[in-house]
């Protein structure tokens, strides 16, 4: 596959964001090939196109699986894998988001429970925080697990009033 100058600098894009949101780098490159490819690409097509070794292209891919955005497809006459990433968007980030709150946010929301449960003996002002931190991760969760129940067009609907919600809630 050839990249076009907008597909490169899209692809190299996404794999520096990837860095800033602690993904490697080329597992978001190549999550960003397979997103504007046209049709799917074998690992040989995706270490040739990005210049990276195959090693690196099947560790990448796997974890690409494992989050969910990329699954593997088969095309007749050809008995490699072929990869694609998922195409929509928002179902693509529902997915994204879901993984980043059973990875992160869940595991953070655990810990302030037990270090809450063992706080009686601490001091006033680290009770405090715990609880205030573990209420923040409360309120997110919650107010998250609403949201991603709600279907799409909702959702962009909710996006598209902006700062009209503030005015409608008086802020």
């Amino acid at each position: 596959m050839t990249l076009t100058p907008v597909m490169q600098k899209f692809v190299l894009h996404w794999g520096e964001m990837g860095t800033k949101w602690g993904i490697n780098r080329t597992v978001a490159q190549i999550h960003a090939l397979l997103y504007l490819s046209p049709e799917p690409l074998t690992a040989e097509d995706i270490a040739d196109t990005l210049g990276v070794a195959r090693s690196n292209v099947s560790t990448s891919l796997r974890e690409l699986q494992a989050w969910g955005i990329v699954k593997v497809s088969h095309v007749m006459g050809d008995r490699r894998d072929h990869f694609e990433s998922m195409a929509d968007v928002w179902d693509m980030f529902r997915v994204i988001l879901d993984q980043r709150k059973r990875r992160e946010a869940d595991p953070t929301r655990a810990i302030l429970r037990e270090c809450l449960e063992s706080a009686k003996g601490e001091d006033p002002h680290t009770r405090e925080r715990l609880q205030a931190m573990a209420g923040f991760f409360d309120q997110a969760t919650a107010i998250y697990d609403q949201l991603s129940r709600w279907p799409t067009p909702a959702l962009q609907r909710l996006l598209r009033l902006g700062d009209r919600v503030r005015k409608l809630l008086g802020l």
